[in-house]
């Protein structure tokens, strides 16, 4: 009897021990990703950082040298076209030193003294008018009577003439002394806030829009076309990209574009022009490209994008090719398989090998034009243990 006990323990132990290997060196199921096949829109695009900018950016600058009374306006005020902007006064003038000083009241006392002398230079050559009229007279009496000849009264004639000119001439030096007595005596004049106002100038804003930026704020004095803010609309944007001349070929005027990850909703938009002439840029990596700048209207309606500002960074997907409805399965899932594609479909727990023909790619999807049904499910990313009829496991997300 102990025999027999001893004999089925041997066996049991056995048995485990050979089930135990069997369960160790058994081949396990391989863990995978798996998504679903699905129909929608396939779009194949051309994607690029880009920055938006208004189309129309006005700076509004000083016409003249003056002085530029401090600026109330700032970034985000609205403006209406022929709003004032900025007030400008005339520059005062220079400081003056003691030396300066002197010079002016020395140059106001000789301006003083020519006034002077020209109201006696006009006295003295009144007085010979008068003379000269008197002379006149007589000769034209005596003349008159036949006791001197005409030739005499000509010359009198033309002694008045000259004396008359001689008074003119006296009153245009008198008058050019007092304007110079006038200046002489502004220089030592200190100017008034009254007096710089009186050509104030006023700047006006050309359009109607926003203030983008306001270079000179505070006081000072500018020279002639110095910038003072800038103007414009932020209704009237466009988004600029700078495309590889290989891609932009494909980005013909018209194209559709999608302008995204910019802080908001993806909002569309449409190539306007694609620049004739490239540049060569520097990469990241230190390798010269050949670029041009795209531009490209935003088209949908400014409520969906007020947000955006000038001078934004975004992502512009120029879209080259558009299928809808489109079966779509992930990148992920594709390999080569000699001169074709294909993907392993999830039948049941196991792989199956499964040529495709694709008609294109993008960043996320492929689009498969045969091979595959909608609502099948693929393996992503495919292991290297995974093999046609392989038992598979799918992986918790």
């Amino acid at each position: 009897m102990d025999f027999k006990k001893s004999t089925w323990g041997w066996l049991a132990g056995v048995v485990a021990a050979v089930a135990a290997l069997a369960w160790a060196f058994a081949p396990r199921p391989v863990e995978v990703e798996v998504a679903a096949v699905r129909q929608g829109r396939f779009e194949q695009a051309i994607e690029e950082d880009g920055r938006t900018r208004l189309k129309q950016r006005y700076t509004i600058s000083a016409p003249v040298a003056a002085r530029l009374e401090r600026i109330s306006l700032r970034e985000g005020d609205r403006v209406a076209a022929g709003d004032i902007v900025a007030l400008l006064t005339p520059v005062m003038s220079s400081m003056v030193d003691e030396r300066s000083i002197r010079e002016a009241k020395a140059r106001l006392e000789g301006a003083s003294a020519s006034v002077e002398r020209g109201a006696a230079r006009i006295a003295r050559t009144r007085i010979a008018v008068q003379q000269a009229q008197l002379e006149v007279q007589r000769t034209e009496r005596l003349a008159a009577e036949g006791f001197l000849p005409g030739s005499r009264l000509d010359s009198d004639r033309l002694a008045l003439a000259a004396a008359q000119r001689e008074l003119d001439v006296a009153i245009a030096e008198h008058d050019l002394a007092v304007h110079e007595q006038q200046q002489a005596a502004a220089v030592l004049r200190p100017p008034s806030a009254a007096d710089t106002r009186l050509g104030s100038l006023k700047v006006r804003s050309p359009v109607a829009g926003v203030v983008l930026k306001v270079a000179q704020p505070s006081e000072a004095t500018l020279p002639a076309g110095t910038a003072l803010l800038d103007v414009g609309d932020p209704r009237q944007m466009e988004v600029l990209s700078e495309l590889l001349t290989t891609d932009a070929v494909q980005a013909q005027p018209g194209r559709r574009a999608v302008i995204e990850r910019w802080g908001g909703p993806a909002v569309e938009g449409r190539v306007r022009r694609v620049e004739p002439a490239a540049f060569t840029k520097v990469s990241a990596l230190g390798i010269e490209e050949q670029r041009v700048n795209v531009l490209i209207d935003v088209t949908s309606p400014p409520e969906q994008w007020q947000a955006m500002g000038d001078g934004f960074r975004v992502v512009v997907r120029v879209i080259t090719a558009s299928v809808d409805p489109a079966l779509l399965v992930p990148v992920g899932a594709l390999f080569p398989q000699g001169q074709s594609m294909a993907v392993y479909v999830l039948d049941g727990k196991r792989a199956r090998l499964q040529p495709v023909e694709v008609g294109g790619r993008n960043g996320t999807h492929a689009w498969v034009r045969s091979g595959l049904v909608a609502d099948q499910t693929v393996i992503v990313y495919p292991p290297s243990a995974v093999a046609d009829g392989k038992r598979v496991k799918t992986r918790a997300p």
